[in-house]
Order: C-alpha cells, then structure tokens, then sequence
C-alpha cells in the first residue's frame, strides 16, 4: 500500500487484473497536493501484497478485505477509485457495505455479466495455445500478461517494454504462471451480476477509455440506467489504462468529484469507533 497526502478525504485507489497499485503513482500525487489522502492499495495476491495458500482472489473476497483495510488503516469511509477488476471491487464494497463508501469513482470498471473480461478469456485461451512456453521458465508469464498490458492503452508508447516489465515484476519465478491463472480463475460472474446497483446511493462517476478491446462498450449506459446518481465521462483514444495514458486528466475529475472539504464523518476514527471493532 502507497499512501500519498494526509488530511482531506480519503480516497482509495483499486487496480484491476494483471496490474498493481503502482498504476496510480501519476495520479495519488495529484491528489495529495489538493490536500486530500490517497491509498493506494494492492488487491490481495497483486503486487507487493501476500499470497496466501488457498487464498480466493475473487471480487467478493477482495471487498472483504478492503473493508478490513480500511479498518486497519483508521478509514471510516472513502472514496472508492477502481479500475478494470478493482471497479468492481468497489461496486460489491458500495452494495454490501454502504457504510464504507462516501463516492464511487469507476474506471472502465467490470460490471453485469462483463466478468472475466475478454482480456482474461484471452490469458486463459492462450494458456492452452502457448502450454509449452508457458509450462516452464523464469519468465513464462510474459506470453501470457504482456499482450493483455499493450492491449490496455491506445497509445503503445503508453506501455513501453520497460513498463510491461514493471508489471510484469510479481509473476517472474516459476510460480509466476500457476498464481497468475490462480487469479484469473478467482474471477466469478455471479459476484458481479448479482449486485443490486440501484441500492447504490453516493455520487458515482464512471470514466470510460473509449479504445477499451477487453470490456463490452455497453456497460457504461448500462450503468447510467443502473445507478441512480451517476454522471458518465467518455474519453476518447483512450484505453483501458487511463492512469497510464490520461493521468493528469483523471485526476482533475476524480478531484471535481471529492467534495470541497471533507465530510465529519469521512475523518480517521478511533479504533473503537471503527465499524465491526
């Protein structure tokens, strides 16, 4: 976990598949400097975080954790920010413990039956096409990952070699492979489709990379009819990594979207005070 500024809102911010929270380093400085505190958080089994033995990865697991993050770090609520898997993350967090969030903001997010996206369907195609390659080596994660990373931004020099190596850091080893179909496999539909988004209540704003291959282009107005509260912000040539290709952009409309000052209710609680403490 990064955290970036301190005071203000708090503001989580949710990778999705296959990423890490290093996404957000160009955009949690942004917000800090606007005097708000951004978390920048890696899903369990992501990035830097643990891999438990026989741990589930999935989308309702994840909320759960995240609430105990927020717990752990003295958040009574925030704004939630996903991307891609952890959009979804943050719409179970919204419908099952609306308590915890303040605002949604949903990045190209997973959502409806759109659960895996084409992206893992790709990955998980590929493991079968590539089973030679992939059943050994080091670096054996790369055929797998790589092409869903460049296939994620409109721009490739918006993920140069150097940059699909960064992500590809977690998965170099021979377990590498195993964890990263691990994590594709966590990813059930029915922990998406049956959420009841019209219970959500908090301002919501969808930000959709027009060039997305991976997500169906009908979830956002699927969404705009699901959500009561939501505003919809399309942004065109761009791909499903929008804290990659458009940071400076993103962070000026989740930063819109934080409310001027933060809300009582928003401050860091005494352990005691915290929910299930």
């Amino acid at each position: 976990m990064e955290r970036s500024g301190h005071g203000g809102t708090p503001i989580v911010l949710l990778h999705g598949f296959g990423t890490s929270s290093f996404l957000w380093r160009n955009v949690a400085p942004g917000l800090a400097l606007a005097r708000h505190s951004a978390f920048a958080i890696d899903l369990l089994g992501y990035g830097e975080s643990d891999r438990p033995v026989e741990a589930d990865f999935g989308v309702a697991a994840q909320s759960e954790y995240l609430d105990r993050a927020l717990t752990a770090l003295r958040i009574a609520k925030a704004i939630v920010v996903g991307v891609d898997v952890g959009g979804g993350v943050a719409l179970r967090l919204a419908t099952t413990r609306p308590d915890r969030v303040s605002g949604l903001v949903l990045v190209n997010t997973v959502a409806f039956d759109e659960l895996p996206g084409r992206d893992v369907r790709t990955l998980q195609h590929n493991t079968a096409r590539f089973a030679f390659r992939v059943a050994k080596g080091m670096f054996a994660a790369a055929s797998l990952l790589a092409p869903i990373l460049r296939g994620s931004v409109a721009d490739p020099e918006a993920m140069p070699d150097r940059l699909v190596a960064r992500y590809l850091a977690p998965f170099v080893g021979r377990d590498g492979v195993p964890h990263l179909l691990d994590l594709a496999r966590s990813l059930r539909v029915e922990e998406v489709e049956e959420l009841d988004l019209g219970t959500i209540a908090v301002p919501t704003l969808v930000v959709w990379g027009e060039a997305d291959p991976w997500i169906d282009r009908n979830i956002p107005t699927r969404l705009v009819h699901a959500i009561p509260s939501l505003r919809l912000v399309r942004l065109p040539r761009v791909g499903r990594l929008v804290p990659e290709e458009a940071p400076e952009e993103l962070t000026r409309l989740i930063l819109e979207h934080v409310p001027t000052l933060a809300s009582p209710a928003d401050a860091p609680l005494p352990m005691a005070q915290l929910p299930g403490v």
